[in-house]
């Protein structure tokens, strides 16, 4: 597997602004890490990725240290990327940027076999699928300063992986779409739990994620849970680390009885577990 390569070409010791890049390898579809101390006389504004902007945010768990997340699309190319961070200081505003390359993740391709009628889609079916796509979206776009997370997150369930993130998905022998999330063996019925506290803010049964479960979790991230068999929770409940959302099932497209637990930043997919140890590691160590 071939990474993404993070390479500065300034020497940070001459910045006004620490940054810190948590981690030099990240493959396309995972999310990048930066940190920033706070300075004397610095305010941090947002950082410009990709021609698009990211907040910056205080760390729910430190006053003096301060991040931004950058979600790498799973369709990037490799190719050289700018980042400029834009702050003030002094109150003058300024800004500083570096570069890094991306490079192919080269993601496995697997085969599935389900319903036909999941696939080739009737024009009722098309519009539904349609109308539950623009309304989640809507969902992910939208970003809640407030943090409701103080401790490290969890994976929903102990259970083997049967998919990982990232795989080429062919339905039926056509091409349709890759796997955003990673898939837990779990029978029917299985108890899910929440990976970190957050609102709820969309708990309903879709066209192609079934009995559907997503949560806030503040500064841009969403985790989602999908083909459940049954909902315990509405949207707008709160909702503690650890707290059973609802049991596992077979809803929607799939092939049988399984958990597909996903991770939104900044309303990009990106690998679900690559981020909890990311954030783990470098926001929330130390926490349980």
């Amino acid at each position: 597997m071939r990474f993404v390569s993070f390479f500065l070409f300034f020497a940070t010791a001459l910045l006004a602004i620490n940054i810190e890049i948590a981690d030099s390898t990240v493959t396309n579809g995972r999310t990048a890490l930066l940190e920033f101390k706070k300075e004397k006389n610095i305010e941090y504004k947002r950082v410009l990725f990709d021609e698009k902007s990211y907040k910056i945010f205080k760390n729910p768990l430190d006053d003096e240290r301060f991040y931004a997340l950058l979600p790498i699309s799973y369709y990037e190319k490799p190719s050289d990327k700018k980042v400029e961070i834009f702050y003030v200081e002094n109150s003058k505003e300024r800004s500083k940027t570096l570069f890094f390359r991306v490079e192919s993740a080269d993601y496995e391709k697997e085969t599935l076999s389900v319903d036909s009628s999941k696939v080739t889609l009737s024009k009722e079916d098309q519009k539904r699928a349609s109308k539950e796509y623009a309304e989640a979206m809507e969902v992910y776009k939208t970003t809640t300063m407030q943090s409701y997370v103080s401790s490290e997150f969890i994976v929903p369930m102990d259970s083997k992986i049967t998919s990982d993130f990232g795989k080429a998905r062919v339905y039926n022998g056509s091409l349709k779409s890759y796997h955003g999330g990673t898939d837990f063996r779990a029978n029917e019925g299985t108890p899910l739990t929440a990976c970190n506290s957050g609102k709820v803010v969309l708990a309903k049964d879709r066209f192609y994620s079934g009995g559907s479960v997503v949560i806030d979790h503040g500064h841009g991230i969403y985790s989602c849970y999908f083909h459940m068999s049954k909902l315990y929770v509405k949207e707008g409940a709160i909702v503690k680390k650890g707290e059973t959302i609802g049991l596992s099932g077979s809803t929607g497209r799939v092939t049988g009885p399984h958990l597909h637990f996903g991770i939104r930043v900044a309303a990009q997919q990106v690998d679900p577990l690559q981020f909890i140890k990311l954030i783990n590691k470098n926001i929330l160590k130390g926490t349980k």
